[in-house]
């Protein structure tokens, strides 16, 4: 595969954080990402797995259904995919950094001239400096708007890409414990290496933006670890969580592979 040096970090962005927990996408928090990311440009290769477009679209249409919510679900992706790219490529172009849009889809995943295809057309961007962000195309795939807000996507891409790092960016401190959610005083388990117990402390749950939840993201996680890659589940709500975590100064949690 045609790496640079550069560490290759898959990071993959959830609606509720570029959304801020609101019912719009934030320029701020897509700003704070861009930041991050030209800070680290030397040492790091970003690929962006973002949702949203759904969110995106909801800021400016409200469409009559036919009866199918997934149909409406799938046209307000159609409408918001460019709006949320523009809002990307324009906060992360007054960083002198470059974006490009890629749609796929898992049956991108289950053909071999498919994923030759994305490797070589993501490798030639990120070396020419072109951040790709990836998004499902919702128009004609339902996966990410039925199975979990882009995890398993972003888990997919990463293990094809062959990313040193898998970051899930989200609306928690990584995962917390079963018995202190149950207590009120939320408390996070920073290192893991099994996802069996992950899975035993994280209730099936759907985020109130997303269509994940933390279990969607312990199976995305699990993805990786099987192809040998870290995952970090952070708070993206946070500022500055990519550059907290790489120091160390965040509370959040690694799941290292066994």
């Amino acid at each position: 595969m045609d790496k640079s040096d550069k560490k290759r970090i898959v990071l993959k962005i959830g609606t509720n954080v570029l959304t801020k927990g609101t019912n719009n996408i934030s320029r701020g928090k897509i700003e704070d990402i861009a930041q991050q990311i030209a800070f680290l440009k030397d040492d790091y290769e970003f690929v962006i797995v973002s949702s949203g477009a759904i969110a995106a679209a909801k800021q400016f249409v409200n469409l009559e259904s036919n009866g199918k919510e997934i149909n409406v679900k799938q046209a307000l992706a159609s409408i918001g995919q460019p709006h949320l790219m523009r809002i990307f490529q324009e906060n992360f172009r007054e960083l002198g950094l470059l974006t490009s849009q890629c749609l796929l889809s898992y049956s991108d995943f289950e053909k071999e001239q498919s994923k030759k295809n994305i490797v070589n057309t993501i490798n030639v961007l990120v070396k020419n400096s072109y951040i790709p962000i990836i998004n499902e195309n919702d128009t004609v795939a339902t996966d990410e708007i039925k199975f979990g807000d882009n995890d398993k996507l972003a888990a997919l891409t990463a293990v094809l890409l062959g990313a040193d790092l898998f970051i899930i960016a989200t609306n928690t401190n990584g995962v917390y414990t079963k018995k202190s959610i149950a207590e009120n005083k939320v408390e996070t388990i920073n290192n893991s290496t099994n996802i069996n117990s992950l899975k035993k402390e994280v209730e099936k749950s759907i985020s109130s933006h997303g269509t994940g939840g933390m279990f969607s993201k312990i199976n995305a996680a699990e993805i990786a670890q099987e192809a040998m890659i870290e995952t970090w589940i952070v708070n993206g709500l946070n500022d500055n969580f990519i550059l907290d975590a790489i120091k160390n100064n965040a509370n959040f949690t690694k799941i290292t592979i066994q």
